[in-house]
């Protein structure tokens, strides 16, 4: 009987593979029976559409009369050569403008929405001055007492206004900094 059970266990059963995930634990798991199998991870393949054209041709031939009927194959291949380069530097160009269109935009829209939460940031600060202020009043009955508290408060409050003022400065001063955010 042993014999029987190591033929089914050395036997492979039949992988249905239903998706990506299925493919992706076949391939793990045939890769984890021999671990001392060094594995080839391929690099990453080169840029296409660089030209290969020297930016100064040397050899300027035309189409024009006394050229030999050879002549105007190499004519044609090198204006086509030059047509693809020409092609390519006006993508690249073009590529090169609408990323940096978007990075401005980026940029734009991060100092919106900070100028956008600097000013909420103040209006909470002035609201909860408010209410603050506002809860003081009725506790303190003594005139003394109110002009102490109303000179504090008003102390405190100008503090925070000034803190927020320098949070928002020193969140000027890093992204000024800081090209990429």
């Amino acid at each position: 009987m042993d014999g029987d059970t190591e033929n089914k266990e050395e036997k492979p059963e039949h992988v249905v593979i239903k998706n990506c995930a299925d493919l992706q634990r076949m391939r793990l798991e045939k890769l984890m029976k021999n671990i001392d199998k060094p594995v080839v991870i391929p690099e990453r393949p080169k840029q296409r559409g660089v030209p290969t054209v020297p930016d100064f041709v040397r050899n300027v031939m035309g189409s024009s009369a006394g050229a030999g009927s050879g002549e105007f194959h190499v004519y044609r291949h090198l204006r086509r050569k030059e047509y693809a380069r020409q092609k390519y530097m006006k993508e690249k160009g073009e590529r090169e403008r609408l990323d940096e269109e978007y990075h401005e935009k980026l940029e734009a829209n991060k100092a919106a929405a900070e100028a956008k939460t600097a000013k909420k940031r103040a209006k909470r600060m002035k609201k909860k001055l408010k209410l603050k202020n506002q809860s003081k009043k009725p506790k303190v009955e003594s005139s003394q007492a109110e002009a102490d508290s109303e000179s504090s408060e008003e102390d405190s409050s100008e503090e925070i206004i000034q803190e927020v003022e320098k949070t928002s400065e020193i969140d000027n001063e890093h992204k000024n900094d800081n090209p990429l955010c």
